[in-house]
């Protein structure tokens, strides 16, 4: 699934939207059926199977066409369009990340999202100050040509929307597009609409819950060349952002304030650990000049999966993969190493457990049962 010039057919977006819909799907399981089976709908037809193989007690949900027709309708009416990852409108930056969206819902002008973008987050609880200064870099750095990306969130996240309306601005959302959150910034999203874009890969009505929120944050960091952290607690989101961009390797700045100050014990913290020290847009434009105008490169080959279903003694692989598999997480490779079994047998086995809801994948390919 690399980077395109044409888009998909109606058919194929249709069975896109089914398959990420779908019971256990996430976007790495996604696209390891996509590469192997050759199309949204070949998954579709193979997931019961798959979730047998896995012991799945009772059959997975697999989206009906029904719902997925009534969500691209829905979209229609709302004006909002479904780019698929492998589409020429798809962020570029996004594209790189292991767990990218296959389809990102887009409302307001597209083509705000072929523009490079710089993540701009903050505590919800922001100082006078603190949003002052989110209010003037984000101007900043929107006059020198890039976006700002920023989570729609109260505090340092709506200053720097709130600066940057003309110029264009995203708003990722952590919910579905109609379910706007905070509620009180539904006119926010609608004013930005009109030079820049909501994003979101949720469904219709999904009400934003806590886990979804640093789902979200990897986008902001995902779709940026390089992320500002203004005012951060110790434990506070804004940290996730800055810890996903530094594992999708984006550059990291950080806003330095009094040791005094709470807000500040987050950010302060960041730049003990290496982070970039911004008072003004000049720091971060020195650092992401070069990135101006430059093609990113092309997602990372997934060409390995490619022979993911060759096994053909598949209980006596599985068989083999379990007794390696435990509450605790294990990495991949380790798994490979220790069965003795081909890496494309291995990683069949464990996408069948994941369908049928038996694994869970974590950060640097590492896996676990449920």
């Amino acid at each position: 699934m690399g980077e395109t010039n044409h888009h998909i057919s109606d058919q194929e977006r249709l069975d896109r939207l089914r398959l990420i819909r779908s019971d256990n799907v996430g976007p790495r399981t996604f696209r390891d059926l996509v590469n192997h089976f050759g199309s949204a709908g070949a998954a579709l037809d193979a997931l019961p199977n798959l979730a047998r193989r896995g012991g799945a007690r009772e059959p997975i949900r697999i989206c009906p066409r029904a719902d997925a027709e009534r969500e691209l309708a829905a979209a229609a009416r709302l004006g909002l369009t479904f780019v698929a990852e492998d589409e020429p409108e798809y962020p570029a930056r996004l594209q790189e990340i292991d767990d990218a969206p296959p389809l990102l819902g887009v409302r307001g002008n597209i083509d705000v999202l072929l523009r490079p973008m710089v993540g701009i987050v903050g505590s919800r609880n922001a100082s006078a100050a603190g949003l002052k200064f989110a209010q003037l870099i984000a101007r900043d750095l929107g006059e020198a040509g890039f976006v700002i990306v920023s989570g729609l969130a109260r505090g340092i996240d709506a200053a720097a929307h709130r600066a940057t309306i003309a110029i264009g601005t995203v708003a990722v959302l952590a919910g579905g597009h109609d379910r706007i959150y905070p509620p009180e910034h539904g006119d926010l999203a609608q004013a930005l609409l009109a030079h820049g874009a909501a994003v979101s890969e949720m469904p219709f009505g999904w009400e934003p819950r806590a886990r979804d929120f640093p789902r979200r944050n990897r986008l902001i960091s995902g779709m940026a060349a390089g992320v500002v952290i203004i005012e951060a607690a110790k434990r506070s989101g804004s940290l996730i952002t800055a810890r996903f961009a530094l594992e999708q390797g984006r550059e990291v700045f950080a806003v330095p304030g009094s040791p005094l100050d709470p807000r500040a014990e987050g950010t302060n913290g960041l730049i003990k650990q290496g982070a970039t020290p911004v008072t003004e847009a000049a720091d971060v434009i020195s650092v992401l000049a070069p990135i101006l105008g430059r093609r990113p490169e092309p997602p990372v080959s997934t060409s390995e999966t490619s022979g993911l279903l060759d096994h053909a003694e598949g209980d006596q692989v599985t068989t083999s993969v379990l007794a390696l598999l435990g509450p605790t997480p294990v990495a991949i490779d380790e798994i490979i190493r220790l069965s003795g079994v081909t890496p494309a047998a291995v990683r069949m086995v464990l996408l069948e457990l994941e369908i049928a809801g038996r694994l869970r994948q974590e950060r640097g390919g590492l896996v676990a049962l449920v």
